[in-house]
């Protein structure tokens, strides 16, 4: 997959946050890395779609629209638009590995049962996320 580095300016700020009030953030972002992903579909674009679709509903999300890439000869490239965000993926299937994104602005959106049903739909025998919150020093 091509990709290009993009730096931004460095900016210096003195703000302080309070992270008690549901207004101080953006949202929250779940990076999740999927290994030894035991499904066969990994490298069906159609699969792909509909899971991460799903993903989202469960997760209370209102999906606005989706994209999808299949990449030659394996490999798929996605996101799915929420109104709250986006859920992204990238599924490298030679590798049995998928890194997955789960973008939220507001509290509507369980990021939790989005993921959970992520790591069961993909079969992963290991997987790690990190949870971010973003925004927080605006």
């Amino acid at each position: 997959m091509d990709s290009t580095l993009i730096e931004a300016p460095a900016v210096a700020s003195s703000a302080t946050v309070d992270l008690s009030s549901p207004l101080s953030t953006i949202g929250t972002q779940v990076v999740l890395d999927l290994y030894e992903c035991a499904s066969d579909e990994l490298d069906d674009i159609d699969w792909v779609s509909a899971t991460m679709m799903e993903a989202a509903r469960i997760a209370g999300a209102t999906i606005v629209d989706v994209v999808f890439h299949k990449f030659s000869p394996w490999g798929i490239s996605g996101v799915v638009v929420i109104s709250e965000s986006h859920l992204a993926i990238h599924i490298w299937p030679e590798q049995a590995y998928a890194a997955i994104d789960v973008f939220t602005c507001g509290n509507s959106v369980d990021l939790d049962r989005a993921v959970l049903y992520l790591v069961g739909a993909f079969k992963s025998g290991r997987s790690s996320s990190q949870r971010m919150v973003r925004g927080k020093d605006i």
